[in-house]
């Protein structure tokens, strides 16, 4: 491993200004997390997680820095979301951030201590990015329930996600622009992908701040509630996408990320996903075929 120079310590004070001066509904929003900081920080540590059945929740858990990922939050993001892949009970995981806020991005704190150094694996097929997980592509469906600040690295864990809940008070950005902090954590691969590559130059290039609405046009949102309500309804999709028959899920999930990272060409493509959909006929479509014909069959539908 190779050592990086990423800041100096006026990054980090001048973020935090520009994330104090932006801030509004903070205290509104500290409320509605109370109960659950309280709970948490009973449990301690960084990170925190819980199973509820097939789904597991786990939360970044430094609500003083506004969830600033430090070291050792990304690698305990990294073990967490790595098991969660190599869980066979386990379906869907939802990340949030405790204390109202999702992620405002790597630790310039913590940074500016080391003197701008870290030591980051160069080679991305080898290790964790410096936010824990960012390189991983999981094998089943991940959300992210987005309250006040998903900017920086915050935003590109949130990209990490297949799908996010957002609460209308919620910014994301990439505040990292104001500062020469560069993404090295998948935003410049994911964004482009998700929201076209004329939409997240205007983001990546201007660093301005993006709200919830705005994004849920994007297609960077994929949900918006009120405020405090993120991580509920978050867990609801969470149920929802767990309660299906997951090799199809799974397999419909996986060509359509094949196709939009991988894929040389349309014919490989659909080679790819109808290599991936046919062992799943016998396995799980014939059963399926069979619960319709002889329940929603008589009406036609599929309801």
């Amino acid at each position: 491993m190779m050592a990086s120079t990423l800041g100096r310590s006026s990054v980090h004070n001048g973020f935090w200004r520009v994330i104090h001066h932006t801030c509004f509904n903070s205290v509104k929003r500290q409320r509605l997390y109370s109960t659950v900081l309280k709970e948490e920080k009973n449990r301690g540590g960084t990170l925190v997680s819980e199973r509820r059945g097939a789904v597991m929740v786990i939360g970044i858990n430094r609500p003083e820095a506004r969830n600033a990922v430090n070291q050792e939050t990304a690698q305990r993001l990294t073990e967490e979301l790595t098991a969660f892949d190599q869980d066979n009970s386990l379906n869907v995981a939802v990340l949030y951030g405790v204390g109202g806020n999702f992620c405002a991005g790597f630790d310039l704190k913590e940074l500016a201590q080391t003197s701008g150094f870290l030591k980051l694996e160069q080679d991305v097929r080898r290790g964790p990015g410096p936010m824990g997980p960012s390189r991983m592509r999981l094998s089943k469906p991940l959300i992210a329930a987005v309250s006040g600040y998903a900017v920086a690295g915050g935003l590109e864990l949130a990209l990490l996600a297949d799908l996010r809940v957002v609460e209308e008070s919620s910014i994301m950005g990439v505040f990292s622009r104001r500062f020469g902090v560069p993404l090295i954590d998948g935003g410049t691969v994911r964004l482009p992908q998700l929201i076209g590559l004329s939409r997240a130059l205007d983001l990546i290039l201007t660093g301005r701040p993006v709200k919830a609405q705005e994004a849920l046009t994007f297609g960077l949102a994929n949900r918006v509630v009120p405020d405090g309500q993120a991580l509920q309804v978050a867990l609801e999709l969470a149920e929802q996408v767990s309660a299906f028959p997951q090799l199809c899920l799974r397999a419909d999930r996986n060509s359509a990320y094949h196709a939009v990272f991988d894929s040389s060409s349309f014919t490989q493509a659909m080679q790819y996903e109808f290599e991936q959909g046919l062992p799943v006929i016998p396995a799980e479509a014939v059963t399926g075929a069979t619960k319709f014909s002889s329940g929603a069959g008589r009406g036609g539908t599929f309801s």
